[in-house]
């Protein structure tokens, strides 16, 4: 494990980004932030990419960290970059997004004020093409902090990315191991193995990042073949879990019940009915056998709802949906609004 000689490290990795790369290069490089690392991933790109990391390396050589590597995939590119990451804190950026000035040092600064294994910031979603924001997320979290540990059940209202957070170094560098890399939702399943080892969390109010949505991304249909993996990852997660955290397994349900049975199948559900209806009936066999508390999860509950400043109102909606055999019709519906509006709810 290397040790540590800066504040805050960003694990950026790059495949076939060669067109928004610069952009992001320079919005991290243009942070106040001393002691700012930049991990530089290139997983095998076939452009240009290998090529601007070079550039701005030899402009900036004490700051940035390239990694050449074959290509492997996103997740073990930031596997290899938390490696070589020699941050007290570390972050994951992705190259076709950038951030806003002050990023990195109010990130790190809220940390470090509440003594924090997790801080995460504001973010828009805005199209790549016409520079439309989409929506503002993450701004308007009703806690300033919180303790894992203590309310699980507020996590399920943090979204499953990892890019609009930063994480202590050692929760990072010590997050299980799984066997199947999953080839849908691996932000999600991600982020779970972290969250394993953080307790407390902050929140930054105000957006930071700019989320670049690609044309045709809106409204994702997730292709069938990828699921297994997903589902074979989520329960190694799950075993994981059982082992290291038991106390917090009634989380986990109610976050499988909010990723698999709501996210995947909203993305299933662009391939319309007969596409959605078989997945669904296979996502809540899964659902039932491997994560049978997600109809009774705490806290999804009204009662908890009610006592957390709303907390997890949307999810304890759509599971009364699911009770009264509605989610199909549900999830086409919503499709549909999204699909003209091209505004999407945060789940």
């Amino acid at each position: 494990m290397s040790s540590v000689t800066a504040r805050l490290s960003i694990v950026i990795p790059c495949y076939k980004v060669e067109q928004y790369l610069r952009r992001c290069l320079d919005s991290l490089l243009a942070q106040s932030l001393e002691g700012l690392e930049l991990v530089c991933v290139n997983d095998g790109s076939p452009d240009k990419c290998l090529e601007i990391l070079q550039e701005y390396k030899s402009n900036n050589p004490d700051k940035i960290i390239i990694i050449d590597q074959e290509n492997r995939g996103v997740w073990r590119a930031r596997r290899a970059g938390i490696e070589a990451a020699t941050g007290e804190y570390i972050g994951f950026i992705d190259p076709d997004d950038y951030v806003l000035p002050g990023y990195a040092e109010t990130l790190y600064n809220a940390a470090k004020n509440e003594n924090a294994d997790i801080a995460c910031c504001g973010f828009d979603r805005v199209d790549a093409d016409s520079g439309k924001t989409y929506s503002t997320e993450m701004t308007s979290f009703p806690y300033d902090s919180f303790d894992i540990r203590e309310e699980p059940g507020l996590m399920l209202e943090v979204n499953a990315a990892i890019w609009n957070k930063i994480f202590r170094a050692p929760v990072v560098k010590g997050m299980g191991e799984i066997e199947t890399i999953p080839r849908a939702l691996d932000d999600m399943i991600f982020a779970q193995l972290i969250y394993m080892n953080a307790n407390r969390i902050t929140f930054v109010k105000e957006s930071l990042i700019r989320y670049m949505v690609r044309r045709d991304s809106i409204i994702k249909t997730t292709d069938e073949t990828r699921i297994p993996s997903l589902y074979q990852a989520m329960c190694e997660v799950r075993d994981l879990w059982m082992n290291e955290c038991p106390e917090l397994l009634q989380y986990l349900d109610g976050a499988a019940f909010l990723h698999l049975g709501i996210s995947l199948m909203h993305q299933i559900s662009g391939g319309g009915r007969k596409v959605l209806k078989p997945a669904y009936v296979k996502n809540k066999e899964f659902l039932d056998k491997e994560f049978p508390d997600w109809r009774r999860c705490p806290y999804i509950k009204l009662s908890y709802v009610n006592g957390h400043k709303g907390a997890n109102r949307k999810v304890h909606f759509v599971r009364a949906v699911y009770s009264m055999g509605m989610a199909v019709p549900f999830l086409l519906i919503y499709n549909s609004m999204i699909t003209r509006t091209g505004v999407d709810v945060k789940w």
